[in-house]
């Protein structure tokens, strides 16, 4: 039935991309298969490749008796010395089966095992191929949509760009070449699934690095990466050589660098920012063009206040807070961006707050203020121990200013909440007049 199957087997492993001890052991089970649906499963079978002849082998084993009970699974000692002249009763003797006399309808079960198994070779060995290529970007084709999302052909597989995944406002048609990031890639039973992303951080980084060799060389790091995908990004970076400028290596020769990877981006706004160990002056790279006055750092809750000029503050927030929400993002710190007049008011509030202590007069409430207690909400937060270790004031003074400081911002709450009350009174009365 198989013959001169080298040439052929050899032909798919190249076409396929699939080991041909792969589909030699398809081809086997394939055969084993058909005879046994011929045959029966109680049929003891050897089926083998022979690679000098080019053929599929099977031979069946049949034990050697006296008398024949069972002609399919029993051979005469007459017989079978016939074939092995030393055989003797007891012996299972194999002999070589004409395949040709599988008949029709078991060929057809052959061929549908060596169908699946090479299917199923197929998936192994692009899963094999593209597992190990998580982080890499990758070029394909629009080859057809599914809700919304686009199926892109790699070639060899085909690959996933969820919708969620693509860039706003971005359009493909089929036929397009399309540029992504595999973040992913699954093992189903239907076959592997590629998952692609333009929308991840990591796309950036790796457009980047395609870019600029002296990140892929290792001489510049990006540090962290924040993005808004289709409006605008943040970059971090850092140079190990002092005699490389992080910043101008990423945007090359009269932006040239940038330029590419912004035009891959469609037009993605790109902030380069120097990276700084120092997470203040990281931060103040983070929120440029802007020019910071001072930044007070909260490392407990990583919060900081970041203050402006009154005229710098739209530019430090952004157009819809877009400017500090990707600064915060790209420091991993949660700001707080306030005008000077504002920050100035509040100081004066704050300091005025602390005078309405009982038992503060002008120097425990600077010595409290130069201790960072800018407020009676401040001090209402406090512990004593660490109120105590300030001149002046004992255990039991900071008790009772703790106490002070938690009425005194209770009825502010209270005073607040009235106020809100009549403006409301006020506004319904008007009403109804």
């Amino acid at each position: 039935m198989i013959t001169d199957l080298l040439r052929t087997i050899e032909q798919v492993s190249r076409d396929k991309g699939i080991d041909a001890k792969i589909l030699i052991e398809a081809l086997e089970e394939a055969v084993r298969s058909a005879v046994r649906k011929k045959f029966g499963l109680e049929y003891e079978l050897e089926v083998t490749f022979n690679r000098e002849m080019g053929e599929i082998e099977v031979f069946e084993f049949k034990d050697v008796v006296d008398t024949l009970t069972d002609e399919r699974l029993q051979v005469s000692l007459e017989d079978a010395r016939k074939l092995d002249p030393e055989s003797e009763i007891g012996d299972s003797l194999g002999m070589k089966m004409d395949t040709d006399a599988l008949g029709r309808i078991a060929a057809q079960s052959a061929k549908q095992v060596i169908m699946q198994r090479l299917r199923e070779a197929e998936r192994d060995a692009v899963y094999e191929d593209f597992k190990d290529r998580k982080g890499e970007i990758i070029n394909g084709i629009v080859q057809r949509f599914d809700k919304g999302a686009i199926i892109a052909n790699l070639g060899k597989a085909e690959a996933e760009l969820p919708l969620k995944e693509q860039i706003p406002k971005e359009s493909y048609t089929q036929g397009d070449r399309v540029r992504a990031y595999i973040y992913d890639v699954r093992q189903f039973s239907r076959g592997p699934q590629v998952m692609l992303s333009r929308t991840h951080p990591n796309f950036l980084s790796a457009l980047f690095e395609s870019e600029v060799p002296e990140i892929s060389e290792g001489i510049v790091t990006i540090m962290q990466v924040a993005r808004e995908p289709g409006s605008r990004a943040k970059l971090a970076v850092a140079s190990k050589d002092r005699d490389v400028d992080p910043v101008g290596a990423c945007v090359g020769m009269k932006g040239s660098r940038v330029q590419a990877v912004v035009q891959e981006l469609r037009g993605e706004k790109i902030d380069i920012v120097p990276w700084d160990p120092d997470p203040a002056r990281f931060v103040c790279n983070a929120l440029a063009p802007a020019e910071i006055l001072r930044v007070i750092v909260d490392e407990e809750n990583r919060v900081m206040e970041v203050i402006v000029p009154d005229d710098q503050l739209s530019l430090a927030i952004g157009k819809k807070g877009q400017n500090v929400r990707l600064a915060s993002r790209v420091s991993n710190w949660k700001l707080d961006v306030n005008g000077e007049s504002e920050y100035n008011k509040e100081l004066r509030e704050g300091y005025k707050s602390l005078h309405m202590l009982p038992g503060v007069g002008d120097k425990l409430a600077t010595a409290l203020y130069e201790m960072g207690y800018r407020s009676a909400e401040d001090i209402s937060k406090a512990e004593p121990a660490d109120l105590a270790t300030i001149k002046g004031i004992s255990d039991k003074k900071a008790r009772d200013l703790i106490q002070g400081a938690l009425d005194y911002v209770q009825l502010l709450s209270v005073d607040s909440e009235d106020a809100g009350d009549e403006e409301k009174e006020g506004l319904s009365g008007g009403l109804h007049e």
